[in-house]
C-alpha cells in the first residue's frame, strides 16, 4: 500500500518554521538534537507495543496511544526530511518479514546510519523503515496521516502552552 505525505511535509515545514520563529532556531543547529529525539521516541513506541517485554504477561497499549507514539516519530522523520531536502513523497508501505522487535532494532540501526552520514539515501531508508513498522501495527496510511494531524494540533496547543 502506498502512503502519499506531501500535506504532512507541508504542514510539518510549518510547523518547523513557527517553531523556528519562536525559539530562534534553524534546521542546522538542532539536526543531532531531532535525530536524538527521533531515537527516543522510537523507543516510547516500541515501549507502547511492548514487544519485547517478554517477561510481561501485559499486552500492548491501546492502538490510540500506540499511534499517538508514532505520530511523534512522523514528526521528527519529516521535520529531518525537510532539512536535507528529500524530494520523495510517496512510499510504498509493505509489511517486513521480521517481527516488531527486529523491525525497532532495524529502524534504530537505519536512523544511526543516517546520524553518521546525513545523505538523502540514509534519510529515505530509514524513514521506508519506520514506515514498514507501520504495517506491523496493521494500520492505515490514513491511519498514520491521521494519526500525525491530531499530534500537529498537540504540537501547536504545546507552542501556546510554552510546553
Amino acid at each position: 500500500m502506498k502512503i502519499e505525505l506531501s500535506d504532512l511535509f507541508a504542514k510539518q515545514k510549518e510547523l518547523d518554521a513557527h517553531i523556528q520563529a519562536n525559539h530562534g532556531l534553524d534546521y542546522p543547529s538542532t539536526r543531532r538534537r531531532r535525530l536524538l529525539a527521533l531515537l527516543v521516541e522510537l523507543g516510547e513506541l516500541a515501549n507502547e507495543t511492548r514487544a519485547f517485554k517478554f517477561w510481561s504477561l501485559k499486552g500492548p497499549s491501546p492502538l490510540e496511544v500506540i499511534m499517538d507514539e508514532y505520530a511523534d516519530g512522523m514528526h521528527f522523520f519529516l521535520s529531518l526530511g525537510i532539512a536535507i531536502g528529500s524530494q520523495k513523497t510517496i512510499y510504498e508501505i509493505t509489511r517486513p518479514s521480521r517481527d516488531m522487535v527486529e523491525q525497532v532494532l532495524t529502524t534504530y540501526h537505519l536512523i544511526d546510519v543516517l546520524a553518521q552520514d546525513f545523505t538523502i539515501e540514509h534519510f529515505e531508508a530509514a524513514f521506508q523503515g519506520y514506515l514498514d513498522f507501520s504495517a506491523l501495527l496493521d494500520v492505515t496510511p490514513t491511519q498514520v496521516a491521521d494519526a500525525y494531524y491530531k499530534k500537529l494540533g498537540v504540537n501547536y496547543r504545546r507552542q501556546t502552552e510554552k510546553y
